[in-house]
């Protein structure tokens, strides 16, 4: 993995930093640079003050990573910063890393909708890559609306997507190390009679499930359901509309989503599983019988975007409904950046 070389000598791989790396997702970004062999030289842990000189694991490499405090680091010389750090963080050292030269590639939402910043799902629209160099940063979307879209692009390509109505069920991982924290705690509670009192969620979120995520805005809707709205535009076509319910479930890890999607042609639930089922990031899992589809306990850990339950929606003309799960730590945030970072090497910062 680690191409070695002499001082002076030019080597194959390149000098990667993970912003936030002692989080979930910075952890997951990690592991997945690791599972993935991506060609590193030189590779540096980050995060606050906190956690300076602790140690971290870079996947089953057995390398031990020794943490870095982000306020004293010099991005000069790197070639990727994985930024995992939340939008007050990456507010402030995202535009240093860039404007040292750095290829910023961020997990959060700050520049999502910044129009000199792609937004990129490298399924979906590996082309819109190539404006990185306006800030030299790249976004990473909602784990929501990345999962929707590596689904959604091929029946869009087929028979065009007017429209989009989404419902989610997201795991408590989604907010992060406290949400899932909190869940753990209020089942034990409850299991032993004590008092369960909401913390990191408005509600409680043991045996629950919690319609709101993220805060409120003047039209009802929540800023989860926006981003989901003007990120699918961003990534998939600003002409499809879309209208989404997103609900925090008690699940540890592992988004849901059921898609009813109104198309412009006619496509049949068994020409749509055709494509599904040769369209890239995705798996179809979908037999009409008791267990023949997938849930959230089956998707974690995996790379793939998982489609089940696709029929024909009879409401509307040329209508479908599917169900969608995919590993949120993973494809919903940490496999899509190191997929960017791998789109990025292919076709901008090729070594050797």
């Amino acid at each position: 993995m680690f191409a070695a070389g002499a001082k002076g000598v030019k080597t194959m791989g390149y000098r990667v930093v993970v912003v936030g790396a002692t989080g979930n997702v910075g952890r997951e970004m990690l592991n997945i640079l690791a599972e993935r062999e991506f060609p590193i030289d030189e590779i540096a842990a980050l995060a606050s003050s906190r956690s300076q000189g602790s140690e971290i694991e870079f996947g089953e490499t057995g390398k031990k990573l020794k943490v870095q405090n982000v306020e004293h680091f010099d991005f000069t010389g790197w070639d990727i910063a994985l930024f995992a750090a939340g939008s007050g963080p990456t507010k402030i050292y995202a535009p240093k890393a860039a404007s040292q030269g750095c290829v910023v590639i961020d997990n959060s939402s700050l520049y999502r909708m910044d129009p000199d910043v792609p937004l990129i799902v490298p399924e979906v629209n590996p082309e819109a890559i190539d404006g990185y160099k306006a800030r030299n940063i790249i976004a990473n979307p909602n784990c929501s609306t990345a999962q929707m879209v590596v689904a959604l692009k091929p029946l869009h390509d087929r028979a065009k997507i007017k429209r989009v109505v989404v419902s989610t069920y997201q795991s408590v991982s989604g907010a992060g190390k406290e949400g899932m924290d909190e869940l753990f705690e209020q089942s034990r509670a409850i299991f032993v009679g004590d008092p369960v009192e909401p913390k990191k969620f408005t509600k409680q979120i043991a045996f629950n499930v919690i319609p709101h995520i993220d805060v409120f805005l003047d039209d009802g809707s929540t800023k989860e359901e926006w981003k989901m709205v003007v990120e699918t535009k961003k990534i998939l076509d600003p002409a499809v509309k879309v209208v989404a319910t997103c609900v925090r479930v008690p699940v540890f890890v592992g988004h849901s989503e059921a898609l009813h999607v109104e198309l412009e042609n006619e496509l049949s639930a068994t020409e749509a599983q055709e494509i599904l089922r040769e369209a890239p990031g995705v798996m179809l899992v979908d037999k009409r019988e008791n267990g023949g589809y997938v849930t959230p306990i089956e998707c974690v850990g995996d790379y793939a975007t998982f489609v089940s339950r696709v029929r024909e929606d009879p409401t509307v003309e040329n209508g479908l409904a599917l169900w969608c799960v995919s590993d949120n730590l993973r494809k919903g945030a940490a496999l899509n950046a190191v997929q960017i970072a791998e789109l990025l090497g292919r076709r901008h910062l090729k070594k050797g």
